[in-house]
């Protein structure tokens, strides 16, 4: 005698049933092939550009782009000690006039001053900031740092052993 399940489908679809669903959730797991090739979320350096370290008494800088060249799209600077960050990067015509930058899940956005670049076609866009604000933070942490907008983010990433270029500006900067 068989009991009618009005919800339940019948008891030989059931083995049926639970193979079809296990096969579609293996199907969409991960295996060692497809892991082997994941990544950390960190976006990769690009070859020739650098986070480049410039100190003295009066001004430390950081600025990120080709060495000795003036392909640098951004350039972070502070009197030593201050806490205060001055932010240059450099946009396209038309850019809002503010900066956003992320790294790592954090974010910031400063208002800015825009005026034409005397080096490149666009705009420089100058703003102030705090060297302890949770971006650079995170920043200084990962080496890292993505100005962004509504249609484009690009990663300004330190090569492998640059970071402590990092980390000395933000030491140089930083108050106390």
């Amino acid at each position: 005698m068989s009991v009618f399940r009005p919800h339940a489908a019948p008891r030989r679809l059931m083995p049926i049933a639970a193979l079809l669903a296990v096969s579609a959730l293996t199907a969409c797991a991960p295996t060692a092939a497809n892991l082997s090739g994941a990544s950390s979320g960190a976006p990769m350096p690009t070859p020739g550009y650098d986070w480049h370290l410039n100190a003295d008494a009066d001004e430390a800088s950081l600025t990120y782009g080709v060495a000795e060249t003036d392909d640098a799209p951004m350039d972070l600077s502070c009197r030593p000690g201050s806490g205060a960050l001055q932010i240059l990067l450099t946009v396209a015509q038309g850019h809002p006039k503010a900066v956003s930058l992320e790294s790592g899940g954090d974010t910031e956005t400063y208002p800015a001053q825009a005026e034409p670049s005397a080096l490149h076609e666009g705009l420089d866009l100058t703003a102030q900031a705090r060297a302890t604000d949770p971006v650079f933070l995170r920043f200084r942490r990962l080496g890292w740092l993505a100005p962004y907008g509504a249609d484009y983010r690009t990663p300004f990433v330190a090569q492998p052993g640059s970071e402590k270029q990092i980390d000395r500006f933000f030491a140089l900067c930083s108050q106390g």
